[in-house]
């Protein structure tokens, strides 16, 4: 709970343009339903003297991949380092966030990083082509992907229902602003903010092979995909949708979408929705 109250207030100081206190970056990295690490980012001229030594390159081949480098600090305690932006920027890169140690297993041992870790990440499209049908069959039934939007507010439930449908971690927490300008429809397109005016979302991330017992791909997923509709958050559309079209036209504002497309001539007859381009159904 702790942890919680601590992102969550490090990620409302977004929603005050002029609050001088709000941080660069805030992002979290949930091991466990209970054990957490928050990261707040600011930026600084590089350091001097003495400070020099907490210069930590992480995005250099041979560096422990990030997300392992941060759980120690469940150990050791707050502590603070200097990242240099490139590196800030593709910290999750070598390693997929976690999803290349389900590829590479031995992929962060330390003789591995020092003489092929230069080789990290694997291209995504060429697992694809090397990829059989029974073994995307075997990811797509026991292996998640998924992106969800939800109000702030509403994270503790969302960590609760994650643990339960996927127990899945590291879970990625990254807070999200969708700014309101005082329109009521149309907003962002697809997206709007909550009717009680707030703006702060955070994007609950989970990658890899779920624990749960009780993990079913497309029963876990819907259930996930109702509480999001529940409390007015969004799924990131990469991800495997499993939603009705009537479902998703709650969930995403379709107003401006649609007047857009009977706007343009034969727009309708040759283009397809969104919602054809991304459900479960319609890519397999």
């Amino acid at each position: 709970q702790d942890a919680i109250e601590c992102f969550e207030r490090e990620s409302r100081k977004g929603t005050d343009d002029d609050d001088e206190t709000c941080a660069f970056g805030v992002e979290a990295l949930a091991y466990s339903r209970d054990h957490w690490v928050v990261m707040i980012a600011n930026m600084c001229d590089e350091p001097k003297g003495v400070e020099r030594t907490k210069i930590n390159k992480i995005g250099y081949y041979f560096k422990p991949w990030f997300y392992t480098h941060v759980e120690k600090y469940l150990s050791t305690g707050a502590a603070e380092e200097y990242i240099p932006l490139r590196h800030y920027y593709h910290r999750h890169t070598r390693s997929l966030f976690w999803e290349v140690s389900d590829i590479v297993p031995f992929g962060n041992q330390a003789w591995f990083r020092y003489l092929l870790g230069y080789t990290m990440p694997p291209k995504p499209a060429l697992l694809k082509l090397s990829q059989t049908e029974m073994t995307r069959q075997l990811y797509e039934l026991h292996h998640v992907v998924q992106d969800l939007l939800v109000p702030v507010k509403n994270l503790g439930e969302s960590i609760d229902l994650f643990h339960k449908e996927f127990e899945v971690y590291p879970l990625w927490l990254c807070p999200m602003r969708i700014k309101s300008d005082g329109r009521k429809e149309g907003y962002h397109g697809l997206i709007k903010p909550l009717d009680d005016g707030d703006e702060m979302f955070v994007d609950v991330g989970a990658y890899g092979n779920p624990l749960s017992p009780t993990f079913v791909a497309a029963d876990s997923c819907r259930k996930c995909e109702d509480f999001v509709r529940q409390v007015k958050g969004y799924q990131m559309m990469y991800a495997d949708t499993y939603m009705t079209r009537e479902e998703f036209r709650e969930m995403f504002d379709h107003s401006q979408y649609d007047k857009l497309r009977a706007s343009l001539p034969n727009c309708l007859d040759a283009f397809p929705e969104i919602y054809d381009k991304v459900c479960k159904k319609n890519r397999i």
